[in-house]
């Protein structure tokens, strides 16, 4: 395996969609998929950081709530535009609220179909992470007797009104932990049933290949499937890492805020409004391991990275070929008189064409797609 480096301080990441890769860089989105036929359809997009617009958000803490929701919803666009450049038809039919919403919002229906599917993904994501454990420190609680001391406890003797306290205050701490165990447990069973599909499993053979690409590219390399191959799929920076210290982060803050709270509603309350401060912390959490190496983050880091063995998974080339395409042109541009899509996507038939400085030859330039 090549020796890898602490990550640049501009950080270049993606996703893995169905048959490609997205990649982001500063400045710039690149989609690319695989079509059937062996060719490569790819994408860009000029892409404004939000920091760029308004400079306070990109403090410490707030850059970590903002990167959280433009992730999710660029990652549903990508998704979205990655499957109608492979050429398929994924589209349902708009259900008959989606359409009357889109009448009474004045919007097109793809985006209130998007917007849709956004607000049912994070409803399954909050009953998933924060209300199935907060019902399970509930139950945990009425199992071992977990009660708010009542209002006028302060009246009884004082020995016994400081036991009971103490004794309410380790059964908390044990509710914590055990919320927090729910929640990593529910994260590796969800990435492991997920990757039990076949078209999801392939999908993280491009994460591995949108992971080595990175690697490369950070390592100063020319971006060559052969460069690439020899690193590992496990990266700092991955969205699996950050939501396993999402997890870690929750239980720590609340093993101080609202531990001794024992009733469900409060708890899940508490904790789905203190989802932006946890995420905060997190984005800089990450970031701050993934940008330092030494004996103390090499240690912290390898949880994440041992999770990622879940959602990533060695890529052929072929797939290196679609990250490294994204990785230029998000970086360098499309290249110049490529042949298109009546969409307007570029053609390529060989990842050496996405490479800064390509210029296809004029009769390929003739040869655009119907």
């Amino acid at each position: 395996m090549s020796e890898v480096k602490s990550c640049p301080r501009v950080d270049i990441g993606g996703q893995a969609v169905m048959e490609g890769v997205m990649m982001k860089a500063p400045d710039a989105i690149a989609i690319t998929v695989r079509r059937p036929d062996g060719t490569m359809v790819v994408q860009r997009k000029e892409y404004t950081p939000a920091a760029k617009k308004h400079k306070w958000l990109g403090w410490p803490i707030i850059r970590g709530v903002v990167n959280m929701g433009s992730m999710l919803s660029m990652g549903m666009s990508t998704l979205e535009e990655s499957m109608k450049m492979l050429g398929e038809d994924f589209e349902e039919e708009p259900s008959k609220f989606e359409k009357w919403l889109a009448e009474k919002l004045g919007k097109s229906v793809d985006k209130v179909v998007m917007g849709v599917a956004i607000v049912l993904a994070v409803f399954l994501a909050v009953g998933l992470f924060i209300g199935l454990p907060s019902g399970v420190e509930w139950l945990t609680g009425q199992l071992i007797g977990f009660t708010q001391a009542a209002p006028g406890a302060a009246e009884a003797a004082e020995t016994v009104a400081e036991a009971a306290a103490a004794s309410e205050s380790w059964k908390g701490v044990f509710v914590t932990v055990v919320g927090g165990l729910t929640k990593v447990v529910v994260l590796i069973g969800y990435m492991f049933l997920a990757g039990l599909v076949p078209d999801v499993g392939r999908t993280f053979r491009y994460h591995g290949a949108e992971h080595k690409t990175v690697y490369c590219n950070e390592n100063d390399l020319p971006l060559t499937p052969e460069n690439a191959r020899p690193f590992t799929t496990l990266h700092p920076r991955c969205g699996t890492a950050f939501m396993l210290i999402v997890m870690v982060i929750s239980m720590v803050l609340f093993l101080f805020v609202g531990r001794d709270i024992s009733a469900w509603l409060p708890r899940f309350l508490l904790h789905l409004a203190l989802l932006p401060v946890v995420a905060g912390v997190s984005y800089e959490v990450l970031k701050g391991l993934a940008h330092r190496d030494n004996w103390f983050t090499r240690i912290a880091r390898w949880p994440g990275l041992q999770m990622q063995r879940l959602t990533t998974k060695e890529p052929d080339d072929k797939m290196l070929e679609v990250a490294i395409v994204s990785m230029n042109v998000a970086l360098h541009g499309m290249p110049e008189n490529a042949p298109l899509t009546v969409e307007g996507w570029a053609i390529l038939t060989d990842y050496r064409q996405s490479e800064k400085g390509y210029v296809f030859p004029a009769e390929e330039k003739d040869g655009e797609a119907e």
